[in-house]
């Protein structure tokens, strides 16, 4: 039995959630709110990264709490976004994808992909040992000319072609040592020239221009397990709503790119979302997301989130089994 089979199967999970949590080991609050709530997984950041033995402490009292396997999350991307490299020296540092990006473009296709795996086949083992089992990469964004820099050497680089063969490297890499990749940030937040953590960016680039680009990158993934979706406001698509809580945006996702696996949001909690935590949740549900994340480990917020959120349906529950 597979990893999401087992999570398929663990009577525990009862929403479709992801929480982050506050620090180095669980509070008594966030181990009773999370066996009430029993949220199908948590996403680990720096605040809660000291060494590998605290980590895999840390993730075997999450299963503890929920009798069973879960979904553990991280972004560890390399280059500046790598939480296990926050704090010590126990984890090597990793270069962005820019860095294979860069071989690529000089001519060395082959090299540039034999070391991209060899990278991502790497960071899988450490967050295998660890008992952490999804790992937020790769970022398959178009690099353009006004990409904001919250983006920027994150991308394998402005080609399509590239971004996939880089991309393809790191999910086979990935999921060969136990861990699934989530492609984000799907329909593409290249264009978008502000960082949504701090504002909603728009995309004004006509639809056909969408397809044509953004789109392609994740059209050649769409059969990944997990995707993330963009805080963006793409006008061509909905003038009122980013594609997190878009149904149009999603009905794109699912029917023009195809991606029919399992849809989580980014993290509520960025600044590009207006409204309440139980607007976002409700929004981005009825939008079509599969699983709604949320980081920062606020327990109010994780409240709000948790009283707006419907058991787990069987639709989930296929999508982890297929």
């Amino acid at each position: 039995m597979n990893l999401l089979q087992k999570i398929a199967e663990n009577k525990n999970i009862k929403k479709p959630v992801i929480y982050g949590i506050k620090g180095l080991e669980l509070l008594q609050e966030e181990v009773i709110f999370f066996q009430k709530s029993g949220p199908i997984g948590f996403i680990l950041f720096a605040r809660n990264i000291k060494n590998k033995v605290q980590v895999k402490k840390l993730t075997d009292s999450l299963r503890k709490i929920m009798q069973g396997e879960v979904l553990i999350l991280i972004d560890q991307e390399g280059g500046r976004v790598a939480r296990l490299n926050a704090n010590n020296d126990e984890w090597p540092k990793y270069p962005p994808a820019q860095y294979f990006g860069k071989i690529y473009e000089s001519g060395e296709k082959e090299r540039a992909k034999t070391e991209c795996f060899n990278n991502y086949q790497n960071i899988a083992q450490n967050l295998d040992e660890i008992g952490i089992n999804v790992n937020c990469a790769p970022l398959i964004d178009i690099l353009q000319e006004e990409t904001h820099d919250i983006i920027g050497d994150r991308a394998y680089g402005s080609n399509i072609d590239q971004i996939h063969d880089l991309a393809h490297e790191t999910c086979t890499a990935l999921l060969k040592n136990n861990v699934y990749p989530v492609i984000k940030h799907i329909p593409g937040h290249g264009r978008a020239n502000l960082d949504s953590h701090t504002d909603l960016p728009i995309v004004n680039a006509s639809l056909e221009e969408l397809e044509k680009t953004d789109f392609l990158t994740f059209k050649k993934l769409k059969d990944q397990k997990f995707a993330m979706t963009a805080h963006i406001l793409y006008n061509a698509i909905d003038k009122i709503n980013p594609a997190t809580t878009s149904k149009k945006a999603i009905k794109i996702i699912r029917e023009k790119i195809g991606f029919n696996n399992i849809l989580m949001t980014d993290d509520l909690s960025m600044k590009a979302l207006p409204g309440t935590f139980a607007h976002k949740t409700q929004q981005a549900l009825n939008a079509g997301c599969d699983l709604i994340l949320h980081c920062n480990a606020n327990m109010q917020e994780m409240l709000e989130i948790d009283n707006n959120l419907p058991k787990i349906n069987q639709n989930l529950i296929q999508k982890l089994i297929k």
